[in-house]
Formats: C-alpha cells, sequence, structure tokens
C-alpha cells in the first residue's frame, strides 16, 4: 500500500486539472453512514427498506414516514468536514483541482472550503415549497413537527433527488464536462453501483484513474492505480 500511496502522491504533484468524483463512503469518516456498508442503512431493520422510503412515489403517498425516517437517518447536523474534504478544498484552493462530483447530500465539502462543488443528488441544506416555490433551511425542516409546511401552507420536499427521480440533465453536462477535460480522475469513497452516477467515469479518456475504496468496485479494471483503505487517511497523507 506504500507503494501505492506514493504513486498517488507523484501523481497529484504532476496534475494540474484533477477532478475527484466521491460517494457515501467520503463521509463516512465524519459519522454518516454509507447505504451499502456492512452497518449502512440497507443492513438496519425497519418497517420499509430504505430505498423504498426514500423513493419519489413513497414521499408522495406516505410523507409522514417519508419525513419521519429521513429526519432520523439522512440528517447529520452535527457531521463535520473529515481530512478526505479538508485535503480536496487545499487541492481547489492550490489551483490542482478543478471540480467536485459528489453523490453526496451533506453539503460537507462546501462547509470544508470546497468551492466548485457538482452535487448530482441534491442537498439536505436547499428545501423547497411545492406550492409556491419558496425555499427553507435544514434547521427549518430538522426543527419541524411532522411534515415541514410552508407559511402558504405548501408541503416542503427536500431538494435531493429521491429514487424513480431523474438527476438534474445541467448537472450532469457540467459533471461529464469536467471529467472529460480531467488529467487525472480520482474516485473514492464509492462502490460504483448506482446509475447514472456510477456511469459518469466511463467518459474519462486519460491515464491517471485512481480508486480510494475499502473493498473493491465495479470499476476496478479501468483504473490505472487502486488505493485500498479510508479514504480520508489517504488524502491527508498525499495532500500537503
Amino acid at each position: 500500500m506504500e507503494k501505492e500511496v506514493e504513486i498517488l502522491k507523484e501523481w497529484i504533484g504532476e496534475s494540474e486539472r484533477i477532478v475527484f468524483f466521491g460517494g457515501a463512503g467520503v463521509s463516512t469518516e465524519s459519522g454518516i453512514p454509507d447505504f451499502r456498508s456492512q452497518d449502512g442503512l440497507y443492513h438496519q431493520k425497519y418497517q420499509f427498506p430504505p430505498e423504498r422510503i426514500i423513493s419519489h412515489s413513497f414521499y408522495q403517498r406516505n410523507p409522514e414516514e417519508f419525513y419521519r425516517f429521513y429526519k432520523d437517518k439522512m440528517i447529520y447536523r452535527n457531521a463535520q468536514p473529515n481530512m478526505a474534504h479538508k485535503a480536496l478544498a487545499k487541492l481547489e484552493q492550490q489551483g490542482k483541482l478543478s471540480a467536485v462530483i459528489t453523490q453526496n447530500i451533506d453539503g460537507l465539502h462546501q462547509m470544508a472550503g470546497s468551492k466548485h462543488v457538482l452535487e448530482l443528488h441534491g442537498s439536505i441544506h436547499r428545501n423547497y415549497c411545492e406550492r409556491c416555490g419558496k425555499f427553507y433551511d435544514l434547521d427549518y425542516v430538522a426543527d419541524s413537527l411532522g411534515v415541514p409546511v410552508c407559511s402558504c401552507g405548501g408541503r416542503i420536499k427536500p431538494d435531493v433527488v429521491l429514487y424513480e427521480e431523474g438527476l438534474d440533465n445541467d448537472m450532469i453536462q457540467q459533471a461529464l464536462y469536467e471529467i472529460r477535460h480531467a488529467d487525472m480522475l480520482i474516485v473514492g469513497g464509492t462502490s460504483l453501483v448506482v446509475y447514472p452516477a456510477a456511469g459518469m467515469v466511463d467518459v474519462y479518456t486519460g491515464h491517471r484513474m485512481v480508486l480510494i475504496n475499502m473493498s473493491p468496485t465495479g470499476k476496478d479494471s479501468q483504473a490505472d492505480l487502486i488505493v485500498k483503505g479510508k479514504i480520508g487517511e489517504i488524502l491527508g497523507e498525499v495532500v500537503d
């Protein structure tokens, strides 16, 4: 593993347009559980499976149960950026990283100081009234009793992409542009099984695609370098 870390550090030093593509594993070191690990949400017991609760149809039919789960398991107000978030923000400040593309909705990249963050699945920090469009912050939703309601009486929905909903096309195009123009692509903390997001890495045509993950991914055969381990510890070690 020391050899892989040294290569990663060398490639970062030589690159000028790095793009980072990350998933839930980036935030686990901040205390936010992912979905598919041994301790993730899919392995916990609920009346309904998590992927059903956070689907568009379930939200429409049973908003009370949706929000009970959402507030309990999707919102972590005390979470703080870890070394991965901080290292990526530092690379951007150094002019070496052009974009962070994330599947996470927690806003920790921005909290760490990253400016160009493409949130494929939205953010818990943005919420809007389905009737009038008024926006509300995270605290308003988290502190509300039951289903949060707008001053106009409309129901408030998190600006997150639920199952059965499509990704924002403009966001997809921006992400694909960044990946195509990257001279190094670092993929971290994701099993690369959720599409269409996982398929985006396929447009990278360079020769410095790095996978940093605790377990194998569906794209290991495409990688030029695989570093197994906790992404915060690894990036914290290689970014000066």
